[in-house]
């Protein structure tokens, strides 16, 4: 595999992260991401859709834990490795100033240039684009549609 392209003109670029799902890997920004943590003290929420996997206590708030893979194509994965994203909320309609989100590994960071070539493969629902890095194609999620799909369980 061929290394992403990082340019050092920081006007032109993007500090991301690199998430490792099962089946695809996630582009996010940085700024996205509160915390990369462990998964410690999961509960199960009675009643929740599939793709909750259940709930964990971060900074003393029970916040969901999304799997990512099953949201967008109900493909259920396996609570494998215990990372998860701490994700910063951003829409007015979210019902959680933070969520998780499964990663099947640890994430990378790594800054892309704003110029990243779209890629033209289908898209999964929760999947705002497919974009080229090196030789690999990555998924930016649809983060605003996640929050929606949480606040429409309240």
């Amino acid at each position: 595999m061929s290394a992403p392209t990082i340019t050092r003109n920081t006007h032109n670029t993007l500090t991301t992260l690199l998430v490792p799902l099962a089946d695809r890997h996630l582009l996010l920004p940085n700024v996205a991401v509160a915390e990369l943590t462990q998964c410690r003290g999961l509960t199960t929420l009675a009643g929740a859709p599939e793709w909750i996997l259940g709930q964990l206590v971060w900074r003393d708030q029970a916040i969901p834990l999304v799997c990512f893979e099953h949201l967008s194509t109900g493909a259920a994965q396996p609570l494998e490795t215990r990372h998860v994203l701490i994700i910063n909320a951003i829409g007015d309609y979210a019902a959680h100033k933070f969520y998780a989100l499964l990663s099947q590994g640890i994430p990378r960071s790594i800054k892309v240039d704003q110029n990243l070539k779209n890629a033209d493969v289908p898209l999964a629902e929760f999947e705002l684009e497919a974009v080229e890095l090196g030789d690999q194609i990555v998924r930016i999620p649809d983060l605003l549609a996640i929050e929606k799909a949480l606040s429409a369980l309240n």
